[in-house]
């Protein structure tokens, strides 16, 4: 029997559900191209960051504006200029040259936190060719005048403001930290959110001891991770009009499988593919086809969503009667 890996994301078709999402590994022609003869189906370029764009064009600005205070009539001996810089240049061509050499769908990355003119950057990611815009959303309340709400609008604010801008689909990588996730995910999309991808990773700083130093401290995810994003699409499928993606934490076969029965349209992979290479994509295709062979599925679509929160026999597994049963059902030899 021949099984149908396609989905839909974002309005694109996709050949199957696996997606590189952004790492060092999408970041050049020559491995992007790797991953896509593994059979990848999309790519995730890595992110352009709010602070970059600004730094650059700060940069510009004040190359523009270098002997004004010597004389006014200075300013006229450079034409205006649009905002560019090194940065921002490589990554557009990263854009143009990625679709190009790719017959997979290019989504472009952008990160930030604050609504401001950054954003305009989305636009030019379309006039280079991007097929959709993924926007992640990377912010930590640590002012203590700041309120929910406050925080809330800003992510709306920051949704709209890109999606106002550009006719590519955006999609939105956010993280769980909401009191009232549903409604949340609700308001991102009823601004124009074309997909939600579940959920931003935070990168937590260190203490070096030696050095009496803060420092980043990467570390790669794992497969025990999925479960919030597992939880998360199978409350939301089919109760959100967008896409849902996972991410963080799909290593196997297992984990994407589990996602897809939950209701996610396509899985998210950076970690198991830095670990194992662009090959692993192969095996992890090989595996689903083999499960589902075996259980008489004929398409990704047939399944996908087979367990989310309201088809699932058992709706109150996602709340709090999980919670209970897990704590309950715990054992320890020291207990």
């Amino acid at each position: 029997m021949s099984i149908d890996l396609s989905t839909r994301y974002l309005g694109l078709d996709l050949r199957n559900p696996l997606v590189a999402s952004a790492s060092p590994l999408t970041g050049s022609v020559d491995s992007l191209k790797r991953l896509e003869d593994a059979g990848i189906a999309a790519v995730v370029l890595p992110s352009l960051f709010e602070e970059q764009i600004e730094h650059e064009e700060m940069a510009t600005h004040d190359l523009m504006n270098f002997g004004s205070e010597v004389s006014p009539e200075a300013r006229g001996f450079f034409p205006e200029l649009a905002p560019t810089g090194s940065g921002i240049d490589k990554y557009l061509q990263l854009i143009a040259d990625a679709k190009k050499a790719l017959a997979v769908p290019v989504i472009a990355s952008l990160n930030g936190h604050t609504p401001g003119g950054w954003t305009h950057l989305a636009q030019q990611f379309e006039q280079a060719g991007a097929d959709a815009i993924e926007l992640n959303v990377y912010f930590l309340a640590t002012d203590a005048a700041d309120t929910s709400e406050a925080v809330e609008q800003r992510y709306v604010d920051l949704v709209s403001s890109v999606r106002g801008i550009t006719k590519v689909p955006v999609a939105v990588k956010v993280a769980p930290y909401f009191s009232a996730f549903a409604n949340m995910a609700r308001r991102m999309v009823a601004v124009g959110a074309s997909g939600l991808v579940l959920f931003n990773r935070f990168v937590q700083p260190d203490i070096m001891l030696d050095e009496l130093e803060v420092a980043p401290h990467l570390v790669l995810s794992t497969s025990d991770e999925l479960r919030l994003a597992l939880r998360w699409i199978a409350i939301l499928h089919g109760n959100v009009q967008a896409s849902l993606a996972a991410t963080g934490g799909a290593h196997t076969t297992d984990d994407v499988l589990k996602v897809l029965l939950a209701g996610a349209d396509c899985v998210m992979m950076a970690s198991c593919l830095l670990q194992k290479g662009p090959g692993h994509v192969r095996a992890l295709r090989e595996g689903i086809e083999r499960w589902m062979s075996e259980r008489e599925y004929e398409s990704v679509r047939q399944m996908k969503g087979s367990l989310s929160q309201r088809a699932c026999p058992d709706p109150a597994a996602f709340e709090r009667s999980n919670y209970m049963k897990a704590l309950k059902s715990y054992s320890s030899r020291f207990a």
